[in-house]
């Protein structure tokens, strides 16, 4: 499984961001995480294969109708551990 690990940057707080990843993220199937971060980024951790992490990154620039995103930073990566569902953290560290 593949993993990638997001940093979202621009208006993305307050504005319904986490909702939308969310429920982008259930819509393809992917597990994970999204949270705010202290310095008002977003992070987001989600799993599945390359083709649909790919269409979700495009979600991930689009944003909510309130989001302004002005970058998406993108790592690729091995999952670590695997997550059974995606959910909207609350913990920022």
């Amino acid at each position: 499984m593949v993993e990638i690990h997001c940093v979202v940057s621009g208006k993305v707080q307050g504005v319904a961001y986490r909702t939308y990843v969310q429920d982008a993220a259930t819509e393809l199937e992917l597990c994970g995480y999204v949270r705010n971060l202290e310095d008002k980024t977003v992070e987001v951790v989600a799993q599945g294969d390359p083709a649909t992490l790919k269409s979700f990154i495009e979600y991930l620039h689009e944003g909510s109708l309130l989001a302004m995103v002005e970058g998406v930073a993108v790592e690729w990566r091995s999952a670590g551990r695997a997550y059974d569902d995606f959910s909207i953290r609350h913990d920022r560290t």
